[in-house]
């Protein structure tokens, strides 16, 4: 049987950042676009929360943004439906999950297969979930990190793209261990989407090549 094999589009790309907070990591990969790093452009800052704070960041920079709530439609299938025809709508290319806080359902990772992507602070396959670095310090860890990864049906399990080692000092506490990682977290999440436009990723099974 024939290895299925991805390789990223050379392409100037349309993104969509999906954020339920702040948005950070969307603030990081703006201003990395601002800064011509980037050959691609941020088409829809959507979110799941009405008042999440990164969609008054993203109308301030004059971006496009979208409110869907959940709770208006009858099941995740018909939600996630929605999302897609929007998406489709402005020829969205990439998916950044930027502090998304909704578990992505089986139809938007089949329709933007190996164009979906997030950032996690830990080094995967370690630590998947929620609370992260309060685990690594609970298990005495003495490096955490942070990983971008392409996302799939199981979660926090998809093709890693580039992982970034943080140490964890001794008297670390969940929230300095948190903003450590988060300074690693805008760095690696512009080069992954750097990378993934200059045609330069290349999936084969559970590994990513950088070309």
């Amino acid at each position: 049987m024939t290895e299925e094999v991805f390789l990223s589009p050379k392409k100037k790309g349309k993104i969509a950042v999906f954020i339920s907070g702040r948005g950070s990591n969307f603030r990081a990969i703006h201003d990395s676009i601002l800064a011509g790093k980037m050959n691609c452009e941020i088409a829809l800052v959507f979110s799941n929360k009405e008042d999440a704070p990164g969609l008054k960041t993203a109308q301030d920079r004059d971006l496009e943004t979208l409110f869907l709530d959940p709770k208006a439609y009858s099941s995740r299938e018909d939600y996630e439906k929605e999302i897609i025809k929007e998406l489709r709508k402005r020829d969205v290319d990439l998916i950044c999950l930027a502090g998304y806080m909704k578990i992505l359902g089986p139809s938007l990772c089949r329709e933007f297969k190996n164009a979906i992507i997030n950032i996690h602070p830990a080094l995967l396959p370690s630590f998947p979930g929620l609370h992260v670095q309060k685990k690594a310090i609970d298990w005495g860890v003495r490096y955490s990190g942070a990983t971008v990864h392409f996302v799939s049906e199981d979660v926090d399990m998809g093709p890693i793209i580039v992982q970034e080692v943080v140490p964890v000092i001794q008297d670390d506490t969940e929230e300095t261990l948190s903003d450590r990682i988060l300074k690693e977290e805008h760095k690696i999440y512009s080069e992954a989407v750097r990378l993934y436009f200059n045609g330069r990723l290349e999936v084969r099974g559970r590994r990513v090549y950088i070309k």
